[in-house]
């Protein structure tokens, strides 16, 4: 399988690279050589290798800045969504977009379904379920997957911040009415595989099983970290922000199991294994 990754350099991305390699030729693409809303150059690089799969790991990921930032968020997440599943189906191609547990409202408490209505209340979320439906139109052959608290090597994730932050406080307080289902950017990657091997298109919900709030989220990141730093219980609405999140984000994964046989494993199974690859790499 020769697969073409934009948005390579970022923990995602990396994952991708070393996973996808396995299964035949991959060339990975990012910022600043190029940009996916610069259609015309995406698609020269893309004839040029001639991918079976394109994968857009390319995303505006930045939550409070979006909120100020209409423009540059649906800019990369819808328009820039729309070039590369154009340009996939020009080419004959499946197309894999990577959406978020952000384009729900977080008012239910059971895991979230593929079919259940997005009703985002960010910017953010409002720009990723944008380019879900610029990906869908564009190419029949896609592969939407929505994830979340995504954290990998090299990343500005959850867990990568709170180390830091225990480096740094004496205490840290974090919120308990914020639930979600963690997860591991090499197990997204395994996934995609697992799924870009078939031809089941649509739309499927990966992250790690199980659900935990931030707050018991922190205290297993830093109880494996082996850190004593106290860990306090507070409410969201102790730390105003600008972008609305969904206060319960779960995502069920029964379609993905069900169309390619694909299981993902325990959030805190998979927490245990990034820890492990963190110290690897930093030793």
């Amino acid at each position: 399988m020769r697969t073409l990754i934009f948005g390579a350099k970022g923990q995602l991305g990396r994952d991708l690279l070393s996973v996808f390699s396995r299964a035949g030729e991959v060339r990975g693409h990012d910022l600043p050589e190029v940009d996916i809303v610069d259609e015309a150059l995406a698609f020269r690089i893309a004839e040029d290798f001639g991918p079976e799969l394109i994968i857009n790991a390319a995303a505006y990921t930045n939550v409070e800045a979006a909120e100020d930032n209409l423009t540059d968020a649906f800019r990369v997440n819808e328009t820039g969504a729309r070039n590369l599943a154009d340009i996939a189906a020009r080419l004959g191609a499946p197309i894999v977009y990577y959406s978020t547990d952000f384009v729900f409202d977080g008012r239910r408490n059971t895991p979230y379904e593929p079919e259940d209505v997005a009703t985002p209340l960010s910017v953010y979320g409002k720009s990723k379920l944008a380019g879900e439906q610029a990906t869908r139109h564009s190419n029949t052959r896609h592969f939407v997957l929505r994830t979340a608290w995504l954290y990998g090597p090299g990343g500005n994730n959850f867990v990568e911040k709170i180390l830091s932050l225990a480096a740094q406080h004496p205490k840290l307080r974090i919120v308990t009415d914020e639930i979600g289902s963690p997860t591991h950017t090499l197990d997204l990657a395994e996934a995609t595989l697992a799924l870009a091997k078939t031809k089941a298109y649509g739309v499927y919900h990966v992250a790690n099983e199980g659900a935990v709030s931030r707050y018991d989220f922190a205290r297993r990141i830093l109880e494996l970290a082996r850190v004593d730093t106290p860990v306090e219980p507070c409410f969201g609405a102790e730390f105003p922000a600008k972008a609305r999140r969904p206060a319960y984000g779960a995502l069920s994964t029964a379609r993905l199991t069900e169309a390619c046989g694909h299981v993902m494993r325990p959030w805190d199974t998979a927490l245990v294994d990034y820890m492990s690859r963190r110290t690897r790499v930093s030793s």
